[in-house]
């Protein structure tokens, strides 16, 4: 059987594990500002704040921001990402994608601006970033904030610039992700004040952290400036991200790999391959086709039946989901394109993993079913 994914873990991730659980501090101590340090300098920026998932990180970044109105998103993406602005208290507005990317269209974004609209969240889909300069080119013509859902592009770049430090940046480190901490979550920024203000609220409300508050002589004293929420990361995790972080290059470097091999034999006129933006530095946190010919269930389920961990990424997409049609009123026909690739999508397997005989066998495997699919 091949899987979907498979984390890519050694020795070095148990050994980080043993020497927090040995130091005693489990949860928000110091490997978690080693994290923290270590991951804004990959991204490139001032501050990064380890949090329990992206979707705390979203939610945060839209409460931080003080933003109550309309928010501007994909709908072409998992339902945190607009879960995440409905627990904030804003209003999601969904726009098409690209074909080709199945990232926002940012021509598309213009007519969806209105007085209430305060900010705008790309999601960096599958590996590949959106087009920030023209997304950035809107934000500032509006003065609207930038949240970016980076988490499916750890890693990914567009013109040089590492997703997640054009703005406020959210990162997912979920076992399907380029890197893992099993569940977890990173936000980055620029802004100290905005740091500060995330940092309060994901430990309840209260400024300094605990393993501050030993060393001084009331360390009991715990003071909530804000309203806030338990989104801490556990210490365990943080090492293990460590660990990850300092290949993170690596396995983007084994999924580009495998993702060109793929590209140069999957040659069949019934799938659309993955497009890379000559722009971007795309990093496959996905391996996604688009099936024109066949039947979608077929083919998937097919591939299941041949030992081949395939899915589908995003079906349905979010305007389509229940909450989204009943609370907001959107029905079919709202996003065409995303509502076509929502149809023809498939994910392949796609981790750092693959050896050249799983990458042969799901190139031979698809050759056969279409075939076969073509046949019926």
């Amino acid at each position: 059987m091949i899987p979907l994914c498979k984390p890519y873990i050694d020795q070095k991730e148990l050994n980080a594990l043993k020497t927090v659980l040995e130091s005693g501090w489990l949860t928000d101590g110091p490997k978690n500002l080693e994290f923290e340090t270590a991951f804004s300098k990959y991204i490139g920026v001032k501050k990064a704040i380890t949090l329990n998932s992206c979707t705390s990180a979203l939610q945060l970044a839209i409460e931080a921001l003080g933003i109550t109105g309309e928010i501007i998103l994909p709908s072409f993406t998992f339902v945190a990402s607009a879960n995440a602005i409905v627990k904030a208290g804003a209003s999601p507005i969904f726009v098409d994608i690209d074909y080709r990317t199945c990232n926002i269209d940012p021509d598309k974004i213009e007519d969806k601006i209105t007085p209430r609209t305060q900010a705008l969240m790309p999601v960096h889909f599958g590996g590949q970033s959106c087009q920030m300069d023209k997304i950035m080119t809107l934000a500032k013509k509006y003065k609207l904030h930038l949240i970016e859902d980076s988490a499916e592009t750890i890693g990914g770049e567009f013109k040089g610039q590492k997703t997640g430090s054009f703005a406020t940046g959210c990162f997912s480190f979920f076992p399907t992700k380029n890197m893992t901490t099993g569940e977890g979550g990173m936000l980055t920024t620029n802004d100290l004040d905005v740091a500060e203000k995330i940092k309060t609220l994901a430990g309840h409300g209260i400024k300094k952290r605990a393993h501050h508050q030993e060393k001084e002589t009331k360390p009991w004293i715990r003071d909530a400036s804000l309203a806030g929420y338990n989104f801490r990361l556990s210490s365990l995790l943080a090492a293990i991200g460590i660990e990850q972080l300092k290949k993170i290059d690596k396995m983007n470097h084994l999924r580009r790999e495998h993702a060109s091999y793929l590209n140069q034999k999957l040659n069949f006129d019934e799938i659309d391959l993955p497009y890379e933006d000559e722009e971007c530095k795309h990093v496959y946190q996905m391996y996604t086709l688009k099936l024109k010919q066949g039947d979608r269930t077929q083919f998937v389920q097919k591939l299941h039946s041949k030992g081949i961990g395939a899915s589908v990424h995003f079906d349905p997409p979010v305007h389509l989901q229940t909450f989204y049609k009943q609370y907001y009123g959107y029905k079919e026909g709202d996003l065409p394109i995303t509502e076509q690739i929502s149809k023809e999508i498939v994910t392949l397997p796609m981790y750092p993993g693959l050896t050249q005989y799983n990458l042969d066998y799901m190139i031979k495997t698809i050759g056969t079913i279409l075939l076969k699919l073509k046949k019926e």
